[in-house]
C-alpha cells in the first residue's frame, strides 16, 4: 500500500455513470473491517466488570487488559502498507479477518488475564491492518465526486459494530440473568460475548473473496490485464487506457515505502504528516472510547444496575449510528473542514457539562475509591450530555478523520503517512483507554475536564492547520 497511487477518477457525469453502484458495493464490503473495529472495540464492555472478579485484577491491570487490543491494533496498523503492498489488499483484509477469528476463541476460552490479554493483542493486529486498509483502498477506487461518502462508510461500519457488540453483551447478559452467570455448555455469558465475535469476522473474510483486488496494485505487479477490466467495471470504459497510463507514470518515480519519506522541516516530518497524526490523537484523546468501553460500569458507579447501564449503551451506539449517516449526508456537501469545527465546539460544550455535573456530585469513599452519586437532575444531564457528546462526534471527528486520513496525503508518500497517522490514533486510543480506570478513581469530573480542554485544542488545531479537501482528485495533494 506504499505510497498508494490514486487511481484515475471520470468526469462527473452524474447518477448514470456506467457502474455507478459498483463502487459502493466495493466499498461498502471493505469498510467492514471497520466493523471488526467497532465490535472488538465495545465487545469488552460488557465483560468488564465480571473480568475484574473473575480474574479479580485491578483497576490497572483491568484497564491494561480492555486496552491490550490496542498495542496490537497500533503495530498492525504500522505494518499494513508494506503488507499491502507484498501480498495484496484482499489479503491484508483476509488476514485481519483470520486474526480476528483466533481472537475470538481465544479470548473466550481465557484460563487467566495473561491469555486474555495476548488473544486480545492478536486481535488487535487484525483490526489495525483492517483500520488502514479499508480507507486506503476505498479511497482508491471511488470517483472523486463521492468519495467522502464512500469513506465515511468506514466510520459507519464502526459504529454499526459497536452497537452489534453490544446489543449481543446486553441480550447475552439477560439471557443468562448477568455478565458472570453461566449461560450455554458451562461457560458464563462474558465468554460468550467474546466468541460472539467469530460471526463479523468469517462474513467479513468470506466477502472479502467477492471484490477485486485495487488496479493500482495489479498495475504495480504488472497484471495490465487484469486492472483494465476491473477499472472498466468501476469507472465505465471511457479513457481506459489514460486512466493506466496515468498510474504508471506515477508508479514510475515511486520506490520501496519507508518512514525516511516523511521527513520534514517541521519537528523531523513534512506539515501534512503532523496534521494527519493530529487528527488521528484528538480523535481519541477526546475520550469518545471511554463511553463506548467502560459505559456500562459508569453508569452503574453512579446508582444504575447492569441490565439498566447496559440498555443505556445500546441507546447511545444507536445515535452514534444516526449521526454518522448525517455525516455522509453532508460531507462531500458541506465538507470535512466546517463539521470538524461544528463537532470540536459541540464536544468541549457537552464534555464541560458532564464535568461540571460529576464534579459537583456528592461521593462516599470505599478503600479508596471515591464513586459519584448523582441525584435530582444531575443523572439526566449526564444521561442527555453524554448522548449529546456522541452525537457531536459522530457527525464529524468519526466518519470525517477517516475520510481524510484516506485522501488528503500526497500520492507519493499517502501509504507510510496513513500508516503512521492510523499508529499514533491506536496508541492514543491505549493512553485513554488504560488510563481511565484510574482517573474514574481519582475524580470522574477531573477526567471529562480533561476531554473537553481536549476538545478545545481540537477545535483550535482545525482552524490553524487543517484544510478542506472536499472535491479535489487525489492526485491533487499535496506536502504544502
Amino acid at each position: 500500500m506504499s505510497n498508494h497511487v490514486a487511481l484515475p477518477t471520470v468526469p462527473d457525469t452524474g447518477p448514470d455513470t456506467a457502474g455507478a453502484a459498483v463502487p459502493v458495493r466495493i466499498a461498502v464490503i471493505a469498510a467492514l473491517g471497520g466493523l471488526l473495529f467497532g465490535f472488538d472495540s465495545a465487545v469488552i464492555n460488557g465483560a468488564v466488570s465480571a473480568i475484574e472478579s473473575r480474574f479479580a485484577v485491578s483497576s490497572a491491570v483491568l484497564g491494561f487488559a480492555v486496552a491490550s487490543a490496542l498495542l496490537g491494533a497500533a503495530g498492525g496498523a504500522v505494518l499494513a502498507g508494506r503488507i499491502a503492498d507484498r501480498y495484496g489488499r484482499l489479503t491484508t483484509m483476509q488476514v485481519a479477518a483470520a486474526m480476528f477469528l483466533v481472537s475470538a476463541f481465544g479470548t473466550g476460552f481465557a484460563f487467566n488475564v495473561e491469555t486474555l490479554v495476548l488473544f486480545r493483542i492478536v486481535g488487535g493486529v487484525g483490526v489495525g491492518l483492517a483500520s488502514v486498509i479499508a480507507p486506503a483502498y476505498i479511497a482508491e477506487i471511488s470517483p472523486a465526486r463521492v468519495r467522502g461518502r464512500l469513506g465515511s462508510l468506514q466510520q459507519l461500519a464502526i459504529v454499526v459494530g459497536i452497537f452489534a457488540a453490544l446489543l449481543v453483551d446486553y441480550a447475552l447478559a439477560a439471557l443468562a440473568g448477568g455478565s458472570r452467570e453461566e449461560l450455554w455448555f458451562g461457560l458464563e455469558a462474558w465468554r460468550w460475548m467474546f466468541l460472539s465475535m467469530a460471526v463479523p469476522a468469517l462474513v467479513y473474510g468470506f466477502l472479502t473473496l467477492t471484490i477485486p483486488e485495487s488496479p493500482r496494485y495489479l498495475v504495480a505487479k504488472g497484471r495490465i490485464g487484469e486492472a483494465r477490466g476491473i477499472l472498466g467495471m468501476l469507472l465505465g470504459e471511457q479513457g481506459i487506457d489514460l486512466r493506466i497510463e496515468s498510474i504508471r507514470a506515477t508508479l514510475g518515480h515511486e520506490h520501496t515505502p519507508s518512514l525516511r519519506d516523511l521527513r520534514g522541516p517541521a519537528l523531523g516530518l513534512l506539515p501534512i504528516v503532523w496534521i494527519g497524526i493530529g487528527l488521528s490523537v484528538f480523535q481519541q484523546f477526546v475520550g469518545i472510547n471511554v463511553i463506548f468501553y467502560y459505559s456500562s460500569i459508569l453508569w452503574q458507579a453512579v446508582g444504575f444496575d447492569e441490565s439498566s447501564s447496559l440498555v443505556i449503551t445500546v441507546v447511545t451506539s444507536v445515535v452514534n449510528i444516526a449521526t454518522t449517516l448525517v455525516a455522509i449526508a453532508f460531507v462531500d456537501r458541506v465538507g470535512r473542514r466546517p463539521l470538524l469545527i461544528i463537532g470540536s465546539a459541540g464536544m468541549a460544550v457537552t464534555l464541560a457539562t458532564m464535568a461540571v455535573v460529576f464534579a459537583t456530585a456528592s461521593t462516599t469513599v470505599v478503600d479508596g475509591v471515591t464513586t459519584p452519586h448523582l441525584t435530582g437532575l444531575q443523572g439526566p444531564i449526564a444521561l442527555i450530555a453524554a448522548n449529546l457528546f456522541v452525537v457531536a462526534f459522530g457527525m464529524s471527528w468519526g466518519p470525517v478523520v477517516w475520510v481524510l486520513l484516506g485522501e488528503a496525503f500526497p500520492n507519493r508518500i499517502r501509504a507510510a503517512a496513513l500508516s503512521l497517522a492510523a499508529g499514533a490514533q491506536w496508541a492514543a486510543n491505549w493512553v485513554i483507554t488504560v488510563s481511565f480506570p484510574a482517573m474514574k478513581e481519582l475524580s470522574l469530573g477531573m477526567s471529562y475536564g480533561f476531554y473537553a480542554v481536549c476538545a478545545v485544542l481540537s477545535l483550535l488545531f482545525v482552524l490553524r492547520w487543517v484544510k478542506e479537501t472536499k472535491g479535489r482528485e487525489l492526485e491533487d495533494m499535496d506536502a504544502a
